[in-house]
This record gives structure tokens, C-alpha cells and sequence, in this order.
């Protein structure tokens, strides 16, 4: 699998207290003796139980010991497992702010049972049945009064810094977390942000002056002394509360983003689009998949045709707003089986960090048992010049099955697409795609969309796929 050398995760390394590995194809999370007496704490203490009841942490099972590295192992734990692993650079600004403030709450909650949290990297957050949830048990350690919170600068870094420059800069920025894995540099932060953000204090000290701090002491191991002193449980608490009242400030709003009005603007009928939900829902059920990825899914409509048969769908689209949109939604309504997701398919999620595999590509998080890519195929190969084979055979990657349609040249979305160019796309006729993707799939069905001249085809894919199955990965 291309996340693991050996057992042990290649995303699990960081932290010498324990490690997370797979062993027959069933993940396990190794305690090392080092953390024996914080362990003892988390448990004893019943911090762990009141997180796992309130969903805010992952629940796990101790299990034999014999499973582990006998020179170092204390424990050996079976972790409850997250459907779907996703990163910071994937999210919403809603996604990325709930993170936040889940963060701060259980800082606050360790604080009450002696502990603290020494790890706040947005990385041990995940999404699970539509709600943010903690993951890496590991990350608490006992509350020694006087202390700095080590975690502070991260924290910042992490989230405070991109959800800023998110809500007041450009809700793009959070793709700095692409080239930035341990968070986006303060001092970056400060410059890239209006002269605006100054005048609130939260982000006038937890950003600007923070920066100023680090900087003046560049070397220093640690927190930024001067910005993070020795101070008791109260002004820790303190620090906590003006960190989540400056998080609860930021806001973003989609507006009228390019995507996010589609289906009201669409070219389809009222019968077409009723029609098309009902042959998506026909081969969904003729199928029956239990995982899928809904590719260019706007604000999720088709996502929920297959989130409310049970399946696992990963929502995905490049609109910030349409994913805003739809995070929003997943949590009005209480979903569990919907995840969305930032995805640009012209330059996915690539495999990053230490030796490119700390965080997995979207193509090792696959396959997946279905692929949905509804008026997908046109934007790809007439705006962005991908030829039908190379589309066919990406997706043939992703999915096991596919539901794909086609969108023919005298479609209006496809003429919007040619106005202000040059038609050099000979081959984009419903023969040539279906020969190209007969090279990677069977066609099972073929149902054209009254008044709309598109076709929904229900295709099986040939062969093998490359990738790993992350799915159930917790890096």
C-alpha cells in the first residue's frame, strides 16, 4: 500500500511517545512506554470517556500487546475508523473553523481534568458522520501549573492564521497548507493580511505581534517567550477563550461564486433534471455501492441521491462557495453519509510532506467502489483541453463503477465553453467517448435525458487499479 513502509504508517513518525501501523489489513496505534503515565491520566482521570461520549475523539479498544514493538510498546490500541481521510487544503472555511473551535473546547475540557493538549496540528481532525472529531489519543499530556501552552504557536499557524486570511484576504489562501504542512509561518500571515486586521486585537496579537516575537527570537526552541510566558491555569484559560473568541469573529460568505447557482441555471428542463436524478437513483440501486465520490458535485444534489441509500459519498468540487455550501447544509440537516470536499481534478491533492508520502494523494485514498462525474466530462475536455482517453482512463483509477454523462456540442453549457475559441475538438462526439472509455469500462446502460440531448451511462471497470485503499487511514 503506498502509505506504509513496513506496518507503521508513513504519516505516523513525528511523535516518539507512539505510532499508528496496520497489521492484516487492520489499523492499530502503538502507545510506547513514554507516554505510560499521561496515558494512565487520560484514561484514569475520565477524560477520555467524557470525549469519546460527546463525539469529540476517536474511540478505541486495548487490545494484545503481542501485536507490538515488544521493546517499546506499553499499549496497543484499536482505533474506531474514519471513513474518509482528509486535510486542511480540502476544506471549507466552515470545515476548517469547526476544527478550530473543537480544538479549543477540548483544550478546555483536558484543562479540567488536569491535562492539556500539546499537539494542536489540523491534522489530527477529521470529518465522521458530518461532524468534526478529534483522532490522535496521543496528543494530551498532564497540566503542569506555570507552564506555557506548547501548542500555542500551532494552534495559530494551524488555524487561526488561515481561517484570517481566509475570511479577510482570500478564501483561496487555505492552499497554502499545500506547501506549508506544519502550518501557515506567522509571519507570512501577518504580511499576505489588510492593514485592517491590525485593528482588531485578537489577530493584532495572535498574528501580528506573535510574528513580530518569533522573529526577534529567530532560534529559540519552543514557544515565542515573550508572547507565551509562564502563566497560570486562569490565564491559560483566558488564552483560550480570546483564541476562540477571535476564531468565532471571522466569517465568510460565498455570494455569488462561479458554480454555485448551476442548477438554477442550467440548461435543463424541469422534467430533464427530475429525469436525470431518477437515472442516477436507478443505476445507484442497480449497483448498490457502498462508497462513493461524486466528482464536480456543485452543492451536493446527486451526492444526496446516494447519501440516502446509505452510501459513503466524498463530495467534491473546485468552488469554494459550493462546498461552503454544502458543508453548510450537511450540518443543518444532521447528514452522516456526506463528506465535501475542495478538489481541483486538473491538479489533485498530491502525495506531500516527508518524502512525498506524509500525506497521501487522492489517487492512494482510492479506489472507491463508485464514481459519479455528471456534467464533468465537457469541462474537462473542451475547457481544459484533456482528451477523452486520459479522462477514461484517470477515472478508471478512482472508481471501481462509474456514472458518467455526456454532454454533446450543441448543449448551451458546451457552446458557452467554445464561444471565445477556436472548435478544435474533432473527436468530442458520443462515439469517440464511448470507444475511449470502452478501453478502461463495459457500458452496462445508456439512458438519454429527454430535451437536453445528454446521455447518463452506467459503466464497470476493466482490470486492475493503482492506488492504495486510505479510505480507513488515519493520517
Amino acid at each position: 500500500m503506498h502509505e506504509v513502509q513496513g506496518a507503521r504508517l508513513t504519516a505516523s513518525f513525528r511523535d516518539p511517545n507512539g505510532f499508528v501501523f496496520k497489521q492484516a489489513g487492520v489499523l492499530y496505534r502503538q502507545v510506547n512506554e513514554s507516554y505510560r503515565d499521561d496515558y494512565e491520566h487520560l484514561v484514569g482521570s475520565g477524560l477520555y470517556g467524557r470525549l469519546v461520549d460527546d463525539g469529540w475523539l476517536i474511540a478505541h479498544q486495548e487490545v494484545d500487546l503481542a501485536l507490538a514493538d515488544p521493546g517499546l510498546s506499553y499499549k496497543v490500541l484499536r482505533p474506531e475508523l474514519v471513513p474518509f481521510i482528509s486535510y486542511p487544503y480540502e476544506w471549507s472555511f466552515s470545515q476548517l473553523k469547526d476544527a478550530a473551535l473543537l480544538t479549543l473546547a477540548i483544550q478546555k475540557r483536558a484543562l479540567e481534568y488536569g491535562m492539556t493538549l500539546k499537539d494542536c496540528t489540523a491534522y489530527n481532525v477529521q470529518f465522521r458522520n458530518g461532524r468534526v472529531v478529534f483522532i490522535d489519543t496521543l496528543s494530551f499530556e498532564a497540566y503542569r501549573e506555570g507552564n506555557p501552552w506548547v501548542a500555542y504557536r500551532q494552534f495559530c499557524q494551524h488555524f487561526l492564521a488561515p481561517l484570517a486570511l481566509m475570511s479577510l484576504t482570500d478564501v483561496r489562501l487555505n492552499q497554502l497548507f499545500r506547501t506549508n504542512i506544519d502550518g501557515i509561518p506567522l509571519d507570512l500571515a501577518s504580511r499576505l493580511l489588510p492593514m485592517r486586521s491590525k485593528l482588531r486585537p485578537s489577530l493584532a496579537i495572535h498574528i501580528h505581534l506573535h510574528a513580530k516575537m518569533q522573529a526577534a527570537h529567530a532560534g529559540a526552541t519552543g514557544s515565542v517567550r515573550s508572547a507565551n510566558r509562564r502563566f497560570g491555569r486562569e490565564a491559560l484559560l483566558g488564552l483560550v477563550d480570546h483564541l476562540e473568541s477571535a476564531i468565532r469573529r471571522l466569517h465568510w460568505e460565498p455570494g455569488k461564486t462561479q458554480w454555485a447557482g448551476y442548477y438554477r441555471e442550467n440548461s435543463y428542463t424541469d422534467s430533464a433534471l427530475i429525469r436525470k436524478e431518477e437515472v442516477v437513483a436507478e443505476y445507484l440501486d442497480r449497483i448498490r455501492p457502498a462508497t462513493a465520490w461524486d466528482l464536480g458535485a456543485n452543492t451536493g444534489r446527486f451526492s444526496r441521491i446516494a447519501a440516502v441509500r446509505g452510501i459513503t459519498t466524498v463530495s467534491f468540487d473546485v468552488d469554494p462557495g459550493c462546498v461552503e455550501l454544502n458543508y453548510r447544509e450537511v450540518v443543518q440537516q444532521g447528514e452522516t453519509r456526506i463528506l465535501p470536499l475542495l478538489l481541483d481534478l486538473l491538479n489533485p491533492s498530491p502525495g506531500t510532506g516527508w518524502q512525498n508520502v506524509e500525506r497521501a494523494s487522492l489517487l492512494s485514498r482510492g479506489p472507491v467502489d463508485l464514481v459519479l462525474a455528471l456534467a464533468l466530462v465537457h469541462h474537462l475536455a473542451i475547457a481544459n483541453n484533456i482528451p477523452l482517453l486520459g479522462i477514461a482512463e484517470f477515472l478508471h483509477q478512482l472508481g471501481q463503477s462509474l456514472i458518467i454523462e455526456f454532454v454533446p456540442k450543441d448543449d448551451p453549457q458546451v457552446a458557452r465553453l467554445l464561444a471565445n475559441r477556436e472548435d478544435i475538438f474533432a473527436d468530442y462526439h458520443p462515439d469517440e467517448f464511448e470507444r475511449c472509455f470502452q478501453q478502461y469500462f463495459d457500458i452496462e446502460a445508456a439512458n438519454p435525458i429527454p430535451d437536453s440531448g445528454r446521455v447518463i451511462y452506467l459503466m464497470r471497470g476493466r482490470g486492475a487499479r493503482h492506488g492504495g485503499n486510505g479510505s480507513s487511514t488515519p493520517f
